[in-house]
């Protein structure tokens, strides 16, 4: 069985070889960019693609945010952002963007690689079909249509465009009307995975979904918020 192949673009070379290494020991195939323009140029080039791309926004040539546009014009390929700004990761996960992960440096070799391991192992979870369909897959709730089998949302009769992840909070949360849940119940039910205690991927896609959903984001309909508890979806919005 072949290993996974990787892309890292990371412009600090002494960044590139400590955690190149490291990974190919885990049993990784690297692939290395040190700018933008080289990391979309080895991006379309690869056959087959790459089964995840950590990708730095600090990027000489062409920055890491233009680069992740370019993937995904193309591709659902996980990508793991490395960022020393909140504000760029804010962005990077929000709309148009469509990060699946990050990690702030500096960071543990050990995390990193937990945390490729996680999303490889999602986005193979979520490219399976399904096992069961259901007849009545279109839930209605408060002018709110949630479509299960084409992904497709509308507010009022007007489509929102939501991400996967996006998609995946709000089908959890329709799915259940009335019920709280924790950020740590979220993640493992969207991501598939183990919790790891930082909250700020959790609180990005939950107001870039308000955002989206919500006529007045700080004043919301549908979503609640239950401070140092967790969220749930009014069963009855006003």
């Amino acid at each position: 069985m072949s290993s996974h192949r990787l892309l890292l673009v990371e412009d600090d070379r002494s960044i590139s070889e400590m955690v190149g290494p490291y990974l190919e020991k885990e049993g990784f195939d690297l692939t290395y960019a040190y700018d933008g323009l080289e990391a979309e140029r080895l991006f379309n080039e690869a056959k087959p693609g790459f089964d995840l791309i950590i990708l730095d926004l600090m990027l000489p040539h062409r920055s890491g945010m233009d680069v992740l546009q370019t993937i995904r014009a193309r591709s659902l390929v996980p990508v793991l952002i490395l960022s020393a700004k909140d504000g760029d990761v804010d962005k990077a996960l929000g709309l148009g963007f469509g990060a699946d992960d990050y990690l702030s440096k500096p960071f543990s070799l050990i995390e990193l690689t937990a945390r490729i391991k996680a999303a490889i192992r999602r986005a193979n979870y979520t490219a399976q079909p399904a096992e069961e369909e259901t007849h009545d897959h279109r839930i209605i709730l408060g002018g709110l249509v949630v479509d299960m089998e084409t992904y497709e949302v509308e507010r009022e009769g007007e489509p929102i465009k939501l991400t996967s992840k996006e998609f995946g909070i709000l089908k959890l949360l329709v799915t259940h009307p009335g019920k709280v849940f924790t950020k740590a119940q979220i993640y493992a039910s969207v991501w598939n995975d183990h919790y790891y205690g930082d909250e700020n991927i959790i609180n990005v896609h939950m107001r870039r979904l308000r955002e989206k959903l919500e006529v007045d984001p700080s004043s919301p309909r549908y979503i609640k918020t239950l401070w140092g508890i967790g969220y749930k979806l009014e069963a009855e919005p006003l």
